[in-house]
């Protein structure tokens, strides 16, 4: 640190004699209270043997590995105070501890393999635990627990080829290794200095360090008196408070930020004030036993105003729609309804239909608690109808039940289709609600409006046409007119003014510290591994926190991440009380970790966006995001899952390095003043009607005066689609028959799946296997390949077998600390051409047909703390699928323009695409090809060249959203360029170029090359001095060469714009 002042000149000099007369043997009062020597060419030698070691991934830098080397330059003993002062001094690029002797594996031990596949590595396990080879030890040694681990933080990044978040084990030159040398010196002298400035007057540098360093000598775990000695004295610290004790946010963030491992990684901190609520009034009051059960119940003793103004709409037997905060009691407005339409009439039913399990196994619990406090109503039966649902109790349920709690999948494809069997329900039918409306859009929402239309004119047909329709929603924009395009309704109550009260909350945006703040170039620390420290602070502390994750893999590697923290830590019993949850578990599984959710045992839960919606998991303090989530909606949604009980509450955003994460960083106002956009439902699209209508008239005969439930297009695709009879009624298609449900897929999601089966216990007594879940076929080929390592809970096990014939997985359990990546490629190609259209004003044209996706993967890496360990060859057979997409091809001449400007066609091509998508409404069922980094930015040619082509596609192999977006594929061209170009962001932000959902992160993007291919395809204006030239450094080699035409159908005509 530079001064500026003689006096402050001076003082440094004096600081420095000081430490100079304490680590030069002189004699004095200084050397008295500093009696320790502090060699200069210390520090070097160990650097340089630590360098060399850190630069060959296949030795581990184990203290003894070190101590030997160092020793023998020093030709003396090297002591672990010694190296602990190293660690004192700079604490965040040393480590400097034990563990586990698992943790340097590399290879789980394998078993030869008979009959495996000539291209494929040997993964077989023994059943023992997998550890070093029995063989390698003396006899009667016991092998270590842990090992004394010695290291530096990377100060170069391998090849750019590794992509986002991973690094290759750095191969260095002499030169870079002497460069690595110098640098690691000169931050230790950087160390010193600062230690040296901050001494304050009469002590001495070398005592301070020294003091500090016995704080870091390292003990080893497994020695029985140091686990003696650290559960004595510390037991206070073992206490976690109850929910009711804890400290509250204002102290929990205050203790966060005098831990020593906080660094500023708070950006911004809102604070919004606890609401006192406001009550609403009843037009007519509840009867004395509602009002009991409520009481008695929930404690209820009055109404918020949106409770009352929604009862109210419901008594005028209007159908009501409430979007209002999350935990604002939603659930109350169409429960209390209900018990007074079964007081009136005791054959009532109803229909209570969430878009999770999770969701309405959490609302029945509620609705069953009510009823049996309300006398009179306790005989009441609450059944649950949905995929878990035992074909032998479905009877039973249509015959007894008085209300179901299902989902629009069991609607579709077991009510409306057996319609017949439920008419007796459907005919006292009072009340349908559907909770979380905000989940329906897009195609699936899209899907669902179908599914309300054919179950509306079922109801109509048995007698029943006042069916009133309730919904509850988050905040959306125009609630109404998402409701009346959903349900096909017109005489709607909007209900947007939030009576409840809610406790103060704290939102913090979070961005991971630098490894070393003096070295920038290390990059921040993984938002995982901070977004785990985190939660593992606050659940400490009694806080109970979620812990969202935007893919299932991220959830359980974070599982994976906090199991092995916690139990490094002891601290078993906070590891007993967190859980994880996502989709894909058993039946019995999810209700087991749903059962201690709601029962508040659990102190911390890791879930993707099944918990996002409106599950009651008792009292959540705080909410901590992986990752900017989808968009803002999510954002919004998942921050108002803590603080159900007006409590105070948290509410962070861990940002990952990734362009949009740190778009919100530097611009977090957006996170609370964007708008919400509307939400989406398509209910023109004859491609959707179509077999819904096949579906219909398998349920009931069709007529033209159907219309009113379906649309104009209704007798169109009678007439074409459906079959009619002698007396004009319409009957589904042959092909459909004999269950015209099964050829829709109203979540867009290719039926396939992949059952994965547990077989460590096979072969031993009583050993069976075990299924532990079923995969989409999609996710698989990712995620289940031989050898691979599959996360389950948070546990590790490998892949030892897969069936693609039989599309079943055989897994063995393995404490492996180390996750597999897959390598992989997908290519996405247009095959035929069936449209063309114009494009206004432009001579360029777009393309529609069918598009060719093939997956291969070819091999895995294994990583370790963001760190490649080993690369592995396997052969798998690669994944075809044809679908429907279209196109637009980048000219020649511009290809040759950016190539000669030094812009990179792959990452003008890829932020186009999602600059196209930003743009229309659907694109949630869009896909395109994204870049990754480690393709784009290599150094190594490859004989993999894509075509500069546009390319969009349906998510879905049974989507139909592509021929949509192709209709109007040129005005949304314009849209997006118009964006692009107004909008004020330097490099790209998700308002233009990135894409929220991009697999890739983003990371190859150009805003100036995406502004290009637009205004190139638009045939607007493009002044080529305007293009400024691009900086060469850091480009990978090309890989996109000019498209070639892509032959169509006989009898294709160009379609005007």
């Amino acid at each position: 640190m530079k001064r500026s002042t003689t006096r402050d000149s001076s003082e440094k000099s004096a600081k420095k004699q000081k430490v100079s007369n304490a680590t030069s043997g002189g004699q004095g009062k200084e050397k008295e209270s500093s009696p320790g020597v502090w060699p200069e060419h210390f520090h070097d030698a160990l650097n340089t043997v630590l360098a060399f070691v850190s630069s060959r991934k296949n030795i581990a830098t184990t203290f003894p590995v070190v101590r030997s080397s160092v020793e023998g330059l020093l030709k003396r003993p090297l002591e672990l105070a010694k190296v602990a002062e190293l660690k004192a001094l700079l604490p965040d690029i040393i480590k400097f501890a034990y563990i586990p002797h698992n943790d340097l594996r590399i290879h789980a031990e394998t078993l030869s393999q008979q009959h495996k596949r000539s291209n494929s590595p040997n993964f077989a396990l023994h059943s023992r635990s997998l550890a070093t080879p029995a063989s390698s030890l003396l006899p009667g040694q016991e092998e270590e627990e842990h090992v004394l681990v010695l290291e530096f933080a990377e100060n170069f990044r391998g090849p750019k080829k590794s992509g986002p978040g991973l690094s290759l084990p750095p191969t260095v030159t002499s030169a870079q290794l002497n460069k690595l040398v110098d640098q690691r010196n000169k931050r230790f002298e950087e160390a010193v200095n600062e230690l040296i400035e901050a001494t304050p007057e009469g002590e001495v540098s070398v005592d301070l360090l020294q003091a500090a360093a016995r704080d870091h000598i390292p003990v080893n775990p497994s020695a029985k008196k140091a686990l003696a000695a650290t559960s004595v004295g510390d037991s206070q610290n073992m206490i976690i408070p109850e929910p009711e004790d804890r400290p509250s946010i204002d102290e929990v963030i205050f203790e966060l930020q005098e831990q020593a491992w906080y660094r500023n990684q708070i950006v911004d901190r809102r604070t919004f004030e606890a609401k006192e609520p406001v009550e609403g009034l009843l037009d007519e009051p509840f009867s004395n036993t509602i009002q009991q059960a409520l009481r008695e119940s929930r404690n209820i003793t009055s109404l918020y105003y949106h409770q009352a103004a929604a009862i109210n709409a419901i008594a005028q037997r209007k159908h009501v729609i409430v979007s209002t905060s999350t935990a604002s009691g939603k659930s109350v407005i169409y429960q209390v309804p209900l018990l007074k339409f079964l007081e009136e009439n005791s054959h009532a039913t109803a229909i209570f239909i969430y878009p999770t399990k999770a969701l309405a196994q959490d609302q029945r619990t509620a609705l069953e608690q009510l009823l049996w406090a309300c006398p009179g109503l306790q005989h009441v039966k609450v059944s649950t109808y949905d995929g878990d649902t035992p074909q032998d109790h479905r009877r039973t349920i249509r015959e007894t039940a008085s209300v179901i709690f299902t989902n629009f999948d069991m609607l579709h494809a077991s009510i409306l289709p057996h319609e017949e069997l439920w008419r007796t329900f459907l005919k006292n039918l009072k009340l349908v609600a559907v909770d979380e409306l905000h989940y329906y859009s897009n195609l699936f929402g899209s899907h669902v409006a179908q599914i309300i239309r054919r179950f509306r004119r079922i109801c109509a047909a048995v007698g029943n046409p006042r069916v009133i329709f309730v919904s509850c929603s988050a905040t959306i924009a125009n609630p109404s007119q998402h409701m009346k395009r959903l349900f096909g309704v017109e005489d709607v109550e909007e209900i947007t003014e939030d009576g409840a009260p809610s406790g103060k909350k704290d939102y913090l945006v979070w961005n991971p510290a630098f490894k070393d703040s003096n070295i920038p170039t290390l990059g921040r620390n993984g938002s995982m591994s901070e977004a785990t420290e985190l939660m593992r602070f606050l659940m400490m502390r009694g806080v109970r926190v979620i812990l969202f994750c935007k893919i299932r893999r991220a959830c359980e590697l974070a599982m994976k991440t906090l199991r092995h923290d916690l139990s490094a830590e002891g601290r078993l019993d906070v590891l007993a009380k967190v859980m994880p949850y996502r989709g894909g578990y058993s039946q019995e599984d999810r209700r087991r970790i749903e059962n201690e959710a709601f029962s508040g045992n659990l102190l911390g839960i890791v879930a993707t966006n099944a918990l996002e919606l409106g599950v009651d998991i008792g009292v959540l303090d705080a909410v901590i995001m992986l990752g900017f989530p989808f968009g803002i909606a999510n954002f919004r949604q998942q921050a108002g899952r803590a603080g159900r009980r007006s409590r105070d509450s948290l509410a962070v955003l861990v940002a990952d390095d990734l362009p949009i994460d740190q778009h919100y960083v530097d611009c977090p106002d957006e996170l609370y003043d964007q708008p919400i956009h509307d939400l989406i439902v398509d209910i023109e699209s004859k491609v959707i009607i179509e077999p819904h209508l096949q579906c219909a008239a398998h349920e009931m005969p069709l007529s033209k005066d159907d219309a009113v439930y379906f649309g104009a297009s209704l007798g169109e695709l009678c007439e074409s689609k459906l079959r009619k009879d002698k007396d004009g009624w319409y009957h589904p298609h042959p092909k459909f028959l004999p269950h015209p449900a099964k050829h829709i897929s109203i979540r867009g999601a290719d039926d396939d799946k992949y059952t994965i089966i547990d077989v460590t216990r096979v072969g031993l007594p009583d050993g069976v296997p075990r299924i532990l879940e079923e995969i989409e076929l999609s996710r698989a080929i990712f995620e289940v390949y031989e050898g691979g390592v599959f996360l389950h809970q948070g546990l590790t096990f490998i892949v030892k077998e897969v069936s693609h014939d039989t599309k079943v997985a055989r897994l063995v359990r393995a404490d492996v600390n180390w996750i597999t990546k897959p390598r992989d490629f997908t290519d996405v190609d247009a095959k035929q051409t069936h449209r063309i259209k114009e494009i206004a004003g432009s001579p360029h044209r777009s393309y529609f047909g069918r598009v060719d996706v093939t997956t291969v993967v070819f091999g895995f890496l294994k990583v370790r703390n963001n760190k490649i360990l080993d690369t592995v060859n396997i052969d798998t057979p690669p994944y075809h699928r044809q679908v429907s997409g279209f196109w637009f091809d980048v000219p020649k001449d511009l290809l040759s323009l950016m190539k000669g400007r030094g812009l990179m066609p792959a990452e003008a091509i890829h932020s186009a695409s999602h600059a196209w998508m930003n743009r229309f409404a659907l694109s949630p069922d869009l896909r395109t090809e994204c870049k990754a980094a480690e393709k784009e930015y290599t150094d190594v040619e490859s004989s993999r060249k894509r075509p500069a082509r546009l390319i969009f596609y349906d998510a879905s192999r049974k989507g139909s959203v592509s021929a949509q977006a192709f209709d109007h594929s040129g005005e949304v061209l314009r849209q997006a360029h118009d964006r692009v170009e107004a909008c004020p962001c330097d490099d790209g932000c998700d308002k233009c170029i990135h894409g929220t959902t991009c697999s890739e992160g983003n990371t190859v993007s150009s805003k100036i090359g995406a502004l290009l291919i637009l205004k190139v395809l638009l045939n607007l204006d493009v002044d080529i001095n305007d293009v400024a030239q691009q900086p060469a450094g850091g480009r990978g080699l090309d890989t996109i060469v000019e498209a070639t035409y892509v032959r169509p159908v006989d009898g294709v005509q160009v379609e005007p714009a």
